[in-house]
C-alpha cells in the first residue's frame, strides 16, 4: 500500500504535519512517497521514497494533500484519470475540502483497514475554441469569466445549442456541486450535495432584479459567448488558474467533465455537519 504526500509548506504547521504523518503511515505499514523537491524537508526519514508526483500519483492508493482547500485543488489535477483516491488534510482557513484535521493524523492507521467512505466528486471540462485550436481544461470547482476591464460585460448562454438568456453582469460561473460552496455560494447560489450531480450556474452581480442560479444537468453541453462591444474581452478562469482572454464572438464550452476525483471521509463526517461546522461559525 502506497500513500503520496502532496504538502504546501505555505501553511502555518504544514511541515510538521506532514512529518508526522510520514511517521503515522510508516508505521502502519504504507509505503510514503514525496516529491524530490522536499528532500531536504524529510533527510533523516530514510524510510520516504522521492518521486515525481505526476509520477507517483499514479501508481498510489491514495494521495494526501496537506494545507488548505486551494492545495487540495492543485492536487487533484494529478490524479485526473487514475483510481488514486484523494484525503485532504487541513493546515489551511477553511478546509472545507479536507477530510482530516491537522490534529486527527492518528486516524490515517484507518487506511490500512480500508475503513473509510468514499465521495465521487464531478468535474467540468472547459474547452477553448482558440486560434491554436481547441484546448480542454478540467475544474474540480468552476470556471468562472469575468470583464477584463473591470466594465460590465454582456454575454449569451445556450443549452444543447437553445438560447438560455442574454445577460449583463460582472461575469458568470459555472460549478460542480464540490464548487457549489466556493465562489459560487459567495455569489447567492444555492448549497448542493457533492454527491449530487448537475452542473450550476451562476451570475456575479447581475444587472437585474431577477436572474437566479440556474441547475443543468449532468449530461448538458453548455456555450457561454462573449458579446461585450468595444473591444472588451472576458477573461475566463478554472479552479484559480489560468486566464483564458475571450474576444468578442469568442466561446467557451462547458460539460461534464470526464474524470470524478475521489474522495475520502475518513472520520464519517457528514456534508451537512462539515458544512454547519466550517461555514456556520460566527465571525468572532
Amino acid at each position: 500500500m502506497k500513500a503520496v504526500l502532496y504538502p504546501n509548506f505555505q501553511k502555518i504547521n504544514a511541515l510538521n504535519c506532514a512529518r508526522e504523518a510520514c511517521e503515522v503511515l510508516h508505521s502502519a505499514g504504507i509505503e510514503v512517497s514525496v516529491s524530490g523537491e522536499f528532500r531536504a524537508d524529510f533527510a533523516d526519514k530514510d524510510f520516504v521514497l522521492f518521486e515525481d508526483i505526476a509520477v507517483s500519483a499514479k501508481t498510489a492508493d491514495f494521495v494526501i494533500a496537506i494545507g488548505g482547500d486551494g492545495t487540495i485543488l492543485r492536487c487533484a489535477k494529478f490524479l485526473m484519470g487514475t483510481d488514486t483516491k484523494l484525503l485532504g488534510i487541513n493546515t489551511g482557513t477553511l478546509g472545507f475540502m479536507a477530510g482530516l484535521e491537522a490534529d486527527q493524523l492518528d486516524k490515517l492507521r484507518l487506511l490500512t483497514a480500508g475503513e473509510y467512505e468514499i465521495s465521487q466528486r464531478m468535474t467540468l471540462d472547459i474547452t477553448y475554441h482558440g486560434n491554436r485550436g481547441d484546448e480542454v481544461y478540467t475544474a474540480l470547482n468552476e470556471a468562472s469569466a469575468r470583464s477584463g476591464s473591470f466594465r460590465i460585460c454582456d454575454f449569451e448562454v445556450y443549452s444543447e445549442g437553445y438560447l438560455v438568456g442574454r445577460y449583463r453582469a460582472d461575469g458568470v460561473l459555472f460549478s460542480t456541486p464540490s464548487g457549489s460552496t466556493a465562489y459560487a455560494l459567495s455569489t447567492g447560489g444555492p448549497i448542493i450535495e457533492p454527491d449530487l450531480e448537475c452542473i450550476e450556474m451562476t451570475l456575479i452581480c447581475p444587472h437585474s432584479l431577477f436572474s437566479r442560479a440556474t441547475l443543468f444537468s449532468a449530461g448538458k453541453h453548455l456555450r457561454l459567448t462573449n458579446k461585450s462591444a468595444n473591444g472588451d474581452c472576458m477573461v475566463v478562469n478554472v479552479d484559480g488558474a489560468l486566464n483564458i482572454k475571450l474576444g468578442e464572438n469568442d466561446s467557451i464550452d462547458i460539460c461534464r467533465g470526464r474524470n470524478n476525483i475521489n474522495f475520502i471521509n475518513l472520520i464519517g463526517n457528514s456534508f451537512h455537519e462539515s458544512l454547519c461546522r466550517k461555514l456556520c461559525r460566527p465571525i468572532k
